[in-house]
């Protein structure tokens, strides 16, 4: 075989595809942005990135897996989860599969329960990080409003 005979052969088991990959990520700076900005970049196949401060969002188009970005970004910030709820409770599956072989039960009790259980984890999580930020002497409400408010004049 030559090397000018080479075939086209379709990743195994990966979904490999032009696609938007939308992600809720806790961004508290400009810091924040950059730091997923350049991990993002390192990845081969996307285009590119759009970062929205104020809506939490983080937008990544290329031909990648939405799996591989979310654990990218999940490196730099950890509450890294997909926009889209049913993404999360895909993920939530896959992990539950993946870690532990369980007895085989039907997929709509499963799915309810993992969609329930992760909306106790999102809860427990967001209510440890605010009690977290009312513990904290040094973050006081202005430094606070100066943290969350944000111009847009460069």
């Amino acid at each position: 075989m030559g090397g000018s005979e080479l075939q086209i052969v379709p990743a195994a088991g990966k979904n490999v595809e032009a696609q938007f990959v939308e992600m809720m990520v806790p961004l508290y700076s400009y810091g924040c942005e950059n730091k997923v900005k350049k991990a993002l970049a390192n990845l081969k196949g996307i285009y590119s990135v759009n970062v929205d401060f104020h809506q939490q969002k983080v937008t990544v188009w290329g031909i990648c897996d939405k799996h591989d970005v979310l654990s990218v970004v999940k490196n730099k910030r950890k509450g890294a989860r997909f926009w889209n709820s049913d993404d999360n409770a895909q993920l939530l599956l896959e992990d539950s599969h993946n870690s532990a072989p369980s007895s085989p039960q039907p997929a709509s009790s499963s799915l309810a329960k993992s969609s329930k259980r992760y909306l106790a984890i999102i809860k427990t999580q967001s209510l440890n990080l605010s009690l977290s930020m009312m513990k904290s002497r040094s973050l006081n409400w202005k430094a606070l409003k100066k943290a969350f408010t944000r111009s847009n004049s460069f």
